[in-house]
Protein backbone atom coordinates (compact mmCIF):
# COMPACT_ATOMS: atom_id res chain seq x y z
CA UNK A 1 0.00 0.00 0.00
CA UNK A 2 1.40 3.60 -0.94
CA UNK A 3 0.81 6.55 0.97
CA UNK A 4 2.54 9.83 -0.47
CA UNK A 5 2.35 13.02 -1.93
CA UNK A 6 0.31 11.90 -5.00
CA UNK A 7 -3.89 12.58 -4.89
CA UNK A 8 -5.08 11.10 -1.80
CA UNK A 9 -8.60 8.31 -2.80
CA UNK A 10 -12.28 9.19 -1.25
CA UNK A 11 -12.36 8.26 2.27
CA UNK A 12 -15.50 5.35 2.23
CA UNK A 13 -17.13 3.90 5.01
CA UNK A 14 -15.41 0.51 4.15
CA UNK A 15 -11.70 2.50 4.73
CA UNK A 16 -12.40 3.96 7.55
CA UNK A 17 -13.66 0.58 9.38
CA UNK A 18 -10.13 -0.47 8.09
CA UNK A 19 -8.57 2.52 9.29
CA UNK A 20 -9.97 2.39 12.55
CA UNK A 21 -9.36 -1.58 13.35
CA UNK A 22 -5.75 -1.23 12.39
CA UNK A 23 -5.15 2.30 14.28
CA UNK A 24 -7.15 0.82 17.37
CA UNK A 25 -4.77 -2.43 17.26
CA UNK A 26 -1.82 -0.48 16.82
CA UNK A 27 -2.41 1.75 20.04
CA UNK A 28 -3.23 -1.64 21.81
CA UNK A 29 0.23 -2.67 20.91
CA UNK A 30 1.89 0.28 22.13
CA UNK A 31 0.09 0.69 24.87
CA UNK A 32 1.10 -2.69 25.66
CA UNK A 33 4.64 -2.28 25.14
CA UNK A 34 4.58 0.12 27.50
CA UNK A 35 5.20 -2.63 30.33
CA UNK A 36 8.31 -3.65 28.12
CA UNK A 37 9.70 -0.07 27.67
CA UNK A 38 9.47 0.76 31.42
CA UNK A 39 10.71 -2.46 32.64
CA UNK A 40 13.85 -2.51 30.49
CA UNK A 41 14.27 1.17 31.49
CA UNK A 42 14.58 2.15 27.74
CA UNK A 43 12.15 5.26 26.44
CA UNK A 44 9.04 4.35 24.87
CA UNK A 45 9.93 5.93 21.68
CA UNK A 46 11.63 3.40 20.95
CA UNK A 47 9.04 1.14 20.99
CA UNK A 48 6.82 3.31 18.78
CA UNK A 49 9.59 3.86 16.08
CA UNK A 50 9.98 0.30 15.84
CA UNK A 51 6.34 -0.16 15.28
CA UNK A 52 6.38 2.80 13.04
CA UNK A 53 9.36 0.68 11.42
CA UNK A 54 7.42 -2.91 11.41
CA UNK A 55 4.83 -1.23 9.70
CA UNK A 56 6.48 0.48 6.79
CA UNK A 57 7.74 -0.49 3.23
CA UNK A 58 10.90 -2.89 4.81
CA UNK A 59 8.38 -4.23 7.43
CA UNK A 60 5.51 -7.05 7.47
CA UNK A 61 2.91 -4.17 7.06
CA UNK A 62 5.01 -3.06 3.41
CA UNK A 63 3.42 0.73 3.71
CA UNK A 64 4.76 3.08 1.44
CA UNK A 65 4.80 6.36 3.04
CA UNK A 66 6.52 9.23 1.97
CA UNK A 67 5.21 12.56 3.16
CA UNK A 68 7.38 14.51 5.11
CA UNK A 69 4.95 17.53 4.58
CA UNK A 70 2.31 15.46 6.30
CA UNK A 71 4.27 14.01 8.85
CA UNK A 72 5.47 17.68 9.99
CA UNK A 73 2.31 18.73 10.45
CA UNK A 74 1.05 16.29 12.57
CA UNK A 75 4.27 16.17 14.54
CA UNK A 76 3.39 19.56 15.19
CA UNK A 77 0.04 19.05 16.48
CA UNK A 78 1.11 16.04 18.54
CA UNK A 79 3.90 18.32 19.79
CA UNK A 80 1.94 20.82 21.09
CA UNK A 81 -0.33 18.61 22.88
CA UNK A 82 2.67 17.27 24.44
CA UNK A 83 4.47 20.38 25.62
CA UNK A 84 0.48 20.97 27.09
CA UNK A 85 0.67 18.17 28.95
CA UNK A 86 4.59 18.66 29.85
CA UNK A 87 3.61 22.15 31.54
CA UNK A 88 1.03 20.94 33.14
CA UNK A 89 2.78 19.02 34.79
CA UNK A 90 5.41 21.34 35.51
CA UNK A 91 5.63 22.11 39.25
CA UNK A 92 6.76 26.30 40.04
CA UNK A 93 7.91 25.41 43.24
CA UNK A 94 10.29 23.23 41.58
CA UNK A 95 10.83 24.72 38.72
CA UNK A 96 11.36 28.35 40.11
CA UNK A 97 15.03 28.24 41.34
CA UNK A 98 15.90 26.69 38.53
CA UNK A 99 14.80 29.05 35.89
CA UNK A 100 17.60 31.00 35.45
CA UNK A 101 20.61 28.19 34.77
CA UNK A 102 17.31 26.25 32.59
CA UNK A 103 17.15 29.46 30.62
CA UNK A 104 20.59 29.94 29.89
CA UNK A 105 20.70 25.91 28.49
CA UNK A 106 18.04 26.54 26.76
CA UNK A 107 19.61 29.68 25.00
CA UNK A 108 23.13 29.53 25.41
CA UNK A 109 23.24 25.96 25.73
CA UNK A 110 21.90 25.35 22.38
CA UNK A 111 24.48 27.69 20.96
CA UNK A 112 27.01 26.07 22.28
CA UNK A 113 25.81 22.33 21.82
CA UNK A 114 25.14 23.91 17.77
CA UNK A 115 28.41 25.27 17.25
CA UNK A 116 30.63 22.15 18.38
CA UNK A 117 28.03 19.49 16.47
CA UNK A 118 27.73 21.85 13.12
CA UNK A 119 31.73 21.80 13.18
CA UNK A 120 32.34 17.86 13.57
CA UNK A 121 29.36 17.33 10.86
CA UNK A 122 31.72 19.82 8.61
CA UNK A 123 35.17 18.94 8.99
CA UNK A 124 34.37 14.92 10.14
CA UNK A 125 31.33 13.95 8.13
CA UNK A 126 32.00 16.50 5.35
CA UNK A 127 28.64 18.39 4.98
CA UNK A 128 28.17 22.06 3.50
CA UNK A 129 28.04 24.80 6.60
CA UNK A 130 24.47 25.01 5.93
CA UNK A 131 23.68 21.64 6.05
CA UNK A 132 26.02 21.24 8.94
CA UNK A 133 24.03 24.00 11.13
CA UNK A 134 20.95 22.86 10.29
CA UNK A 135 21.76 19.02 11.69
CA UNK A 136 23.65 20.44 14.77
CA UNK A 137 20.43 22.78 15.61
CA UNK A 138 17.99 19.86 14.89
CA UNK A 139 19.79 17.43 17.68
CA UNK A 140 20.67 20.35 20.04
CA UNK A 141 17.02 19.89 21.76
CA UNK A 142 16.28 17.75 24.27
CA UNK A 143 13.07 15.75 25.42
CA UNK A 144 11.96 15.89 28.64
CA UNK A 145 9.44 12.56 27.73
CA UNK A 146 12.01 10.77 27.15
CA UNK A 147 14.25 11.82 29.76
CA UNK A 148 11.39 11.22 32.53
CA UNK A 149 10.21 7.87 31.27
CA UNK A 150 14.00 6.50 32.53
CA UNK A 151 14.28 8.41 35.43
CA UNK A 152 10.59 8.00 37.33
CA UNK A 153 11.90 5.36 39.25
CA UNK A 154 15.06 7.81 40.75
CA UNK A 155 13.62 10.73 43.61
CA UNK A 156 15.71 13.29 42.05
CA UNK A 157 16.27 16.38 43.82
CA UNK A 158 13.92 19.19 42.95
CA UNK A 159 16.61 21.64 41.66
CA UNK A 160 17.50 19.00 39.11
CA UNK A 161 14.35 17.94 38.46
CA UNK A 162 13.13 21.51 37.62
CA UNK A 163 16.54 22.28 35.68
CA UNK A 164 15.35 18.90 33.50
CA UNK A 165 12.19 20.08 32.99
CA UNK A 166 12.36 23.60 31.98
CA UNK A 167 15.09 23.27 29.72
CA UNK A 168 13.42 20.46 27.53
CA UNK A 169 10.19 23.19 27.19
CA UNK A 170 11.71 26.00 26.70
CA UNK A 171 14.64 24.82 24.42
CA UNK A 172 12.33 23.66 21.19
CA UNK A 173 11.35 27.05 20.92
CA UNK A 174 14.42 28.74 19.86
CA UNK A 175 15.29 25.51 18.26
CA UNK A 176 12.31 25.08 15.96
CA UNK A 177 13.17 29.07 15.07
CA UNK A 178 16.85 28.55 14.29
CA UNK A 179 15.84 25.40 11.83
CA UNK A 180 13.40 27.09 10.21
CA UNK A 181 15.77 29.92 9.51
CA UNK A 182 18.39 27.57 8.67
CA UNK A 183 16.24 25.82 6.06
CA UNK A 184 14.43 28.62 4.33
CA UNK A 185 16.10 29.26 0.87
CA UNK A 186 18.40 32.46 1.00
CA UNK A 187 21.46 33.95 2.93
CA UNK A 188 21.42 33.88 6.91
CA UNK A 189 22.52 37.05 8.76
CA UNK A 190 23.17 35.21 12.74
CA UNK A 191 23.06 38.72 14.19
CA UNK A 192 19.08 38.83 12.47
CA UNK A 193 18.23 35.45 13.27
CA UNK A 194 19.28 35.54 16.88
CA UNK A 195 18.43 39.27 17.71
CA UNK A 196 15.30 40.18 15.33
CA UNK A 197 13.83 36.55 15.49
CA UNK A 198 14.75 34.16 17.77
CA UNK A 199 14.31 36.54 20.24
CA UNK A 200 11.79 38.33 19.49
CA UNK A 201 9.31 35.68 18.72
CA UNK A 202 10.14 34.11 22.42
CA UNK A 203 9.06 37.63 24.05
CA UNK A 204 6.08 37.46 22.08
CA UNK A 205 5.09 33.99 22.61
CA UNK A 206 6.17 34.37 26.38
CA UNK A 207 3.53 37.30 26.55
CA UNK A 208 0.76 35.33 24.73
CA UNK A 209 1.55 32.46 26.77
CA UNK A 210 1.69 33.81 30.30
CA UNK A 211 -1.78 35.87 29.16
CA UNK A 212 -3.51 33.26 27.83
CA UNK A 213 -2.95 30.69 30.89
CA UNK A 214 -3.64 33.45 33.48
CA UNK A 215 -7.12 34.38 31.90
CA UNK A 216 -8.17 31.16 31.15
CA UNK A 217 -7.36 29.96 34.67
CA UNK A 218 -9.34 32.78 36.18
CA UNK A 219 -12.08 32.16 34.08
CA UNK A 220 -12.13 28.07 35.15
CA UNK A 221 -12.19 29.38 38.78
CA UNK A 222 -14.71 31.06 38.69
CA UNK A 223 -17.34 29.84 36.15
CA UNK A 224 -18.71 26.57 37.33
CA UNK A 225 -19.36 24.47 34.26
CA UNK A 226 -22.37 21.76 34.34
CA UNK A 227 -20.79 18.42 34.33
CA UNK A 228 -16.54 17.78 35.74
CA UNK A 229 -15.71 16.10 32.13
CA UNK A 230 -15.66 19.56 30.75
CA UNK A 231 -12.70 20.96 32.66
CA UNK A 232 -10.08 18.91 31.25
CA UNK A 233 -11.44 19.87 27.44
CA UNK A 234 -11.57 23.32 28.37
CA UNK A 235 -7.87 23.21 29.61
CA UNK A 236 -6.85 21.50 26.67
CA UNK A 237 -8.03 23.91 24.29
CA UNK A 238 -7.27 26.88 26.23
CA UNK A 239 -3.45 25.61 25.32
CA UNK A 240 -3.69 25.19 22.33
CA UNK A 241 -5.12 28.76 21.55
CA UNK A 242 -2.18 30.20 23.21
CA UNK A 243 -0.16 27.95 20.64
CA UNK A 244 -2.37 29.39 17.99
CA UNK A 245 -2.51 33.21 18.74
CA UNK A 246 1.41 32.93 19.50
CA UNK A 247 1.83 31.29 16.11
CA UNK A 248 -0.21 33.97 13.88
CA UNK A 249 0.97 36.74 16.19
CA UNK A 250 4.76 35.96 14.50
CA UNK A 251 5.75 34.53 18.02
CA UNK A 252 6.70 31.20 19.52
CA UNK A 253 3.91 28.90 19.75
CA UNK A 254 5.45 25.98 21.15
CA UNK A 255 6.59 28.62 23.87
CA UNK A 256 3.35 29.85 23.98
CA UNK A 257 1.59 26.84 24.92
CA UNK A 258 4.04 25.01 27.76
CA UNK A 259 3.54 28.49 29.57
CA UNK A 260 0.21 28.97 29.08
CA UNK A 261 -0.26 25.13 30.54
CA UNK A 262 2.30 25.98 33.17
CA UNK A 263 0.27 28.85 34.30
CA UNK A 264 -2.70 26.35 34.35
CA UNK A 265 -1.42 23.87 36.17
CA UNK A 266 -0.31 25.78 39.12
CA UNK A 267 -3.29 27.54 39.82
CA UNK A 268 -5.25 25.06 41.67
CA UNK A 269 -8.15 24.90 38.79
CA UNK A 270 -11.28 22.79 39.50
CA UNK A 271 -11.15 18.72 38.93
CA UNK A 272 -7.42 18.74 38.71
CA UNK A 273 -7.28 15.06 38.60
CA UNK A 274 -9.47 14.49 36.37
CA UNK A 275 -7.43 16.95 33.97
CA UNK A 276 -4.38 15.79 34.96
CA UNK A 277 -5.45 12.12 33.82
CA UNK A 278 -7.12 13.47 30.46
CA UNK A 279 -4.26 15.55 29.48
CA UNK A 280 -1.46 12.50 30.55
CA UNK A 281 -3.70 10.07 28.22
CA UNK A 282 -4.01 12.83 25.23
CA UNK A 283 -0.20 12.78 25.61
CA UNK A 284 0.46 9.32 25.36
CA UNK A 285 -1.63 9.26 22.04
CA UNK A 286 0.02 12.20 20.71
CA UNK A 287 3.29 10.21 21.85
CA UNK A 288 2.25 7.08 20.24
CA UNK A 289 1.05 8.77 16.98
CA UNK A 290 3.87 10.61 16.00
CA UNK A 291 6.30 8.06 16.49
CA UNK A 292 4.81 5.60 14.58
CA UNK A 293 4.38 7.99 11.90
CA UNK A 294 8.18 8.78 12.00
CA UNK A 295 8.92 5.13 11.84
CA UNK A 296 6.98 4.93 8.75
CA UNK A 297 8.51 7.87 7.17
CA UNK A 298 11.90 5.74 7.16
CA UNK A 299 12.82 3.52 5.04
CA UNK A 300 15.85 0.97 6.55
CA UNK A 301 17.31 -0.36 3.53
CA UNK A 302 18.95 3.18 2.92
CA UNK A 303 20.55 4.12 6.41
CA UNK A 304 23.14 1.97 5.60
CA UNK A 305 25.49 4.55 4.34
CA UNK A 306 24.50 7.04 7.04
CA UNK A 307 25.21 4.86 9.89
CA UNK A 308 28.88 5.74 10.54
CA UNK A 309 28.42 9.67 9.87
CA UNK A 310 25.41 9.49 12.42
CA UNK A 311 27.71 8.18 14.85
CA UNK A 312 30.15 10.00 14.93
CA UNK A 313 27.83 13.56 14.92
CA UNK A 314 26.20 11.38 18.25
CA UNK A 315 29.78 10.78 19.66
CA UNK A 316 30.58 14.37 19.34
CA UNK A 317 27.37 15.60 20.23
CA UNK A 318 26.92 13.56 23.57
CA UNK A 319 30.63 13.23 24.81
CA UNK A 320 31.77 16.85 23.77
CA UNK A 321 28.69 19.65 23.02
CA UNK A 322 26.52 18.60 25.79
CA UNK A 323 29.00 18.76 28.78
CA UNK A 324 30.56 21.68 27.71
CA UNK A 325 27.20 23.54 27.36
CA UNK A 326 26.23 22.20 30.89
CA UNK A 327 29.93 23.03 32.41
CA UNK A 328 29.34 26.59 30.65
CA UNK A 329 26.03 27.37 31.70
CA UNK A 330 25.51 25.96 34.90
CA UNK A 331 29.11 26.73 36.38
CA UNK A 332 28.21 30.34 37.09
CA UNK A 333 25.15 29.14 39.24
CA UNK A 334 27.31 27.24 41.32
CA UNK A 335 25.63 24.02 40.71
CA UNK A 336 27.63 20.99 42.12
CA UNK A 337 29.17 18.97 39.20
CA UNK A 338 27.24 15.65 40.55
CA UNK A 339 24.41 17.45 39.07
CA UNK A 340 26.11 18.68 36.20
CA UNK A 341 27.42 15.25 35.81
CA UNK A 342 23.76 14.05 35.43
CA UNK A 343 22.90 17.02 33.15
CA UNK A 344 25.33 16.35 30.95
CA UNK A 345 24.26 12.70 30.45
CA UNK A 346 20.53 13.42 30.96
CA UNK A 347 20.41 15.32 27.59
CA UNK A 348 18.01 12.90 25.79
CA UNK A 349 16.63 13.35 22.36
CA UNK A 350 13.76 12.37 21.41
CA UNK A 351 10.01 12.93 19.25
CA UNK A 352 11.59 16.71 18.40
CA UNK A 353 14.69 16.03 16.36
CA UNK A 354 13.18 13.75 14.08
CA UNK A 355 10.12 16.27 13.92
CA UNK A 356 12.66 19.06 12.81
CA UNK A 357 14.54 16.70 10.55
CA UNK A 358 11.43 16.77 7.99
CA UNK A 359 11.87 20.87 7.60
CA UNK A 360 14.58 20.57 5.60
CA UNK A 361 12.74 17.71 3.87
CA UNK A 362 10.13 20.16 3.23
CA UNK A 363 11.81 23.01 2.02
CA UNK A 364 13.82 21.26 -0.32
CA UNK A 365 17.44 21.33 1.72
CA UNK A 366 19.82 19.94 -0.44
CA UNK A 367 21.09 16.35 1.26
CA UNK A 368 17.87 16.47 3.78
CA UNK A 369 17.53 12.79 3.89
CA UNK A 370 20.23 12.13 4.81
CA UNK A 371 20.03 14.81 7.89
CA UNK A 372 16.86 13.15 8.45
CA UNK A 373 18.75 9.32 8.49
CA UNK A 374 21.37 10.80 10.55
CA UNK A 375 18.84 12.33 12.90
CA UNK A 376 16.84 8.90 13.36
CA UNK A 377 20.31 6.73 13.78
CA UNK A 378 21.40 9.42 16.20
CA UNK A 379 18.41 9.65 18.34
CA UNK A 380 17.69 5.74 18.31
CA UNK A 381 21.22 4.32 19.12
CA UNK A 382 21.94 7.48 21.59
CA UNK A 383 18.86 6.79 23.59
CA UNK A 384 19.52 2.78 23.61
CA UNK A 385 23.24 3.80 25.36
CA UNK A 386 21.98 6.46 27.37
CA UNK A 387 18.66 5.58 28.33
CA UNK A 388 19.24 2.38 30.21
CA UNK A 389 22.37 3.86 32.13
CA UNK A 390 21.14 6.84 33.35
CA UNK A 391 18.99 5.42 36.68
CA UNK A 392 22.51 3.50 37.25
CA UNK A 393 24.54 7.05 36.85
CA UNK A 394 21.47 8.85 39.25
CA UNK A 395 22.35 5.92 42.13
CA UNK A 396 26.49 6.10 41.23
CA UNK A 397 25.96 10.15 41.84
CA UNK A 398 24.23 9.72 45.17
CA UNK A 399 21.61 12.16 43.55
CA UNK A 400 18.40 10.22 44.91
CA UNK A 401 16.93 12.11 47.36
CA UNK A 402 13.79 10.59 49.25
CA UNK A 403 13.71 12.78 52.07
CA UNK A 404 10.39 14.97 50.64
CA UNK A 405 7.36 14.47 51.88
CA UNK A 406 4.91 13.46 48.97
CA UNK A 407 2.48 16.19 48.37
CA UNK A 408 -1.31 15.67 48.49
CA UNK A 409 -3.60 15.50 46.08
CA UNK A 410 -6.49 17.93 46.24
CA UNK A 411 -9.20 17.82 44.11
CA UNK A 412 -11.34 21.14 43.99
CA UNK A 413 -15.45 21.15 42.75
CA UNK A 414 -17.17 24.70 43.08
CA UNK A 415 -20.73 24.17 44.71
CA UNK A 416 -21.73 27.54 42.55
CA UNK A 417 -25.01 28.16 44.50
CA UNK A 418 -23.67 27.68 48.03
CA UNK A 419 -20.57 30.01 46.92
CA UNK A 420 -17.93 27.32 48.13
CA UNK A 421 -16.13 24.44 47.03
CA UNK A 422 -15.83 20.69 48.06
CA UNK A 423 -12.17 19.73 48.66
CA UNK A 424 -11.38 15.78 48.26
CA UNK A 425 -7.95 15.70 49.78
CA UNK A 426 -6.29 12.49 49.41
CA UNK A 427 -3.36 11.39 51.94
CA UNK A 428 -0.05 9.65 49.91
CA UNK A 429 1.64 7.20 51.97
CA UNK A 430 4.37 9.58 52.60
CA UNK A 431 2.53 12.30 53.64
CA UNK A 432 3.66 14.40 57.19
CA UNK A 433 -0.52 14.84 57.49
CA UNK A 434 -0.30 11.01 58.97
CA UNK A 435 -1.12 11.14 62.14
CA UNK A 436 -2.25 14.49 62.74
CA UNK A 437 -5.76 15.20 64.57
CA UNK A 438 -8.35 16.61 62.74
CA UNK A 439 -8.29 20.16 65.14
CA UNK A 440 -4.72 19.91 64.56
CA UNK A 441 -5.32 21.29 61.07
CA UNK A 442 -6.26 24.61 62.17
CA UNK A 443 -8.55 25.01 58.89
CA UNK A 444 -9.34 28.24 58.53
CA UNK A 445 -13.35 29.48 59.78
CA UNK A 446 -15.45 28.54 57.16
CA UNK A 447 -14.04 25.25 55.98
CA UNK A 448 -14.47 22.20 58.02
CA UNK A 449 -13.79 18.56 57.33
CA UNK A 450 -16.97 16.82 56.77
CA UNK A 451 -16.60 12.90 55.93
CA UNK A 452 -13.67 10.56 55.92
CA UNK A 453 -13.21 7.73 53.61
CA UNK A 454 -10.79 5.25 55.16
CA UNK A 455 -10.46 1.64 53.88
CA UNK A 456 -13.46 1.59 51.79
CA UNK A 457 -15.89 3.26 54.71
CA UNK A 458 -16.68 6.62 55.17
CA UNK A 459 -17.43 8.30 58.47
CA UNK A 460 -18.20 11.64 59.78
CA UNK A 461 -14.89 12.65 62.13
CA UNK A 462 -14.46 14.01 65.70
CA UNK A 463 -12.12 16.68 66.23
CA UNK A 464 -9.84 14.22 67.88
CA UNK A 465 -9.99 11.84 65.22
CA UNK A 466 -6.47 10.87 63.91
CA UNK A 467 -5.90 11.11 60.01
CA UNK A 468 -3.99 8.02 58.79
CA UNK A 469 -2.10 6.99 55.19
CA UNK A 470 -4.63 6.75 52.53
CA UNK A 471 -7.69 8.65 54.16
CA UNK A 472 -9.42 10.63 51.82
CA UNK A 473 -10.83 13.52 53.48
CA UNK A 474 -14.01 15.45 52.07
CA UNK A 475 -13.65 19.36 52.94
CA UNK A 476 -16.17 21.51 52.64
CA UNK A 477 -14.81 25.64 52.07
CA UNK A 478 -16.64 28.72 51.60
CA UNK A 479 -15.27 30.54 49.08
CA UNK A 480 -13.48 33.85 50.67
CA UNK A 481 -11.21 30.99 52.10
CA UNK A 482 -10.81 28.10 49.68
CA UNK A 483 -7.22 29.62 48.76
CA UNK A 484 -6.65 29.18 52.18
CA UNK A 485 -7.63 26.36 53.29
CA UNK A 486 -5.90 24.61 50.62
CA UNK A 487 -2.54 25.88 51.62
CA UNK A 488 -3.02 25.12 54.74
CA UNK A 489 -4.49 21.84 54.39
CA UNK A 490 -0.59 21.28 52.10
CA UNK A 491 1.07 23.02 54.49
CA UNK A 492 0.07 20.21 57.37
CA UNK A 493 0.94 17.72 54.31
CA UNK A 494 4.84 18.78 54.26
CA UNK A 495 5.24 19.58 57.88
CA UNK A 496 3.24 17.67 60.06
CA UNK A 497 1.49 18.80 63.00
CA UNK A 498 3.90 21.67 63.81
CA UNK A 499 3.36 23.42 60.51
CA UNK A 500 3.34 27.18 61.45
CA UNK A 501 0.40 29.02 59.66
CA UNK A 502 2.78 30.66 56.82
CA UNK A 503 6.14 28.51 57.34
CA UNK A 504 5.73 26.01 54.78
CA UNK A 505 4.35 26.91 51.78
CA UNK A 506 1.30 24.31 50.33
CA UNK A 507 0.84 26.84 47.21
CA UNK A 508 2.63 24.12 44.56
CA UNK A 509 1.31 20.95 43.54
Amino acid sequence: MRVGQGRIRPLTVHHLNQLLLVCSLVLLVAVAAVRISSRSGLPSLLVYLGIGVAMGQDGVGDIHFDNAELTQVIGYAALVVILAEGGLGTKWKEIKPALPAATALALAGVAVSVGITASAAHYLIGLEWRQALIIGAVVSSTDAAAVFSVLRRIPLPSRVTGMLEAESGFNDAPVVILVVSLSTAGPVDPWYVLLGVILLELAIGAAIGIAVGWLGAWGLRHVALPASGLYPIAVMAIAVVAYAAGALAHGSGFLAVYLAAMVMGNARLPHWPATRGFADGLGWMAQIGMFVLLGLLVTPHELGDDIVPALVIGLVLTMVARPLSVVFCLTPFRVPWREQALMSWAGLRGAVPIILATIPMVEGVDASRRIFNMVFILVVVYTLVQGPTLPWLGRKLRLGDGSEAADLGIESAPLERLRGHLLSVAIPEESKMHGVEVAELRLPHGAAVTLIVREGESFVPLPTTILQRGDELLVVATDPVRDAAESRLRAVGRGGKLASWLGTDGASR
